[in-house]
């Protein structure tokens, strides 16, 4: 069986569904909070024009998800599946993010197990690649069980170097 990049996904809070191009204006809504992005290496995504490349490299990743908010049916946020690599059995998520009222852990929780564990039903690994000063998601990661396995570059959407943080969380880790 192959690994479907863009599955559709039922939490108890949160749908998760794949990336549309008719989701843009509702996902700009979301990510419109300056706050959001303090933390992050590009911290001026909140900006239609910044936020357009951000958009455009989800949609070309064909990984990417609009995070539906399950009361209000509303799009709260988004994360993707990216770097698949067959060989080494593992997937990355990341360029995750949610509106500040969904921040405190509940939320990013469920998406992350959601994701992690279709990923483990054909897969051994996922891996997070999180800014070095993003000392929030950091945290977050740490709260579902993930690691730190090591240091990278990473490059961002408008290309500049980022230098970040690898997380992972195995299949065989209990979380």
């Amino acid at each position: 069986m192959d690994f479907d990049l863009q599955p559709t996904l039922h939490g108890h809070l949160i749908d998760v569904h794949p990336l549309q191009p008719g989701d843009f204006e509702s996902l700009f809504a979301a990510a419109s909070d300056p706050l959001i992005w303090e933390q992050h290496p590009e911290r001026d995504r909140y900006k239609r024009e910044v936020f357009q490349k951000f958009f455009d490299t989800a949609m070309e990743c064909k990984g990417a998800f609009a995070v539906i908010d399950r009361k209000s049916g509303r799009v709260i946020g988004s994360s993707r599946y990216c770097h698949l690599d067959l060989v080494k059995r593992e997937v990355e998520i990341g360029w995750t993010f949610l509106e500040r009222a969904y921040w405190g852990g509940i939320y990013n929780a469920e998406l992350k197990k959601l994701m992690i564990d279709h990923a483990f039903r054909f897969l051994d690994r996922v891996v997070f690649v999180v800014g070095a000063d993003n000392v929030r998601s950091q945290k977050a990661l740490q709260k579902i069980g993930a690691r730190i396995i090591g240091k990278k570059e990473s490059q961002g959407v408008t290309g500049n170097l980022i230098p970040s943080i690898v997380f992972a969380v195995d299949a065989v880790d209990d979380r």
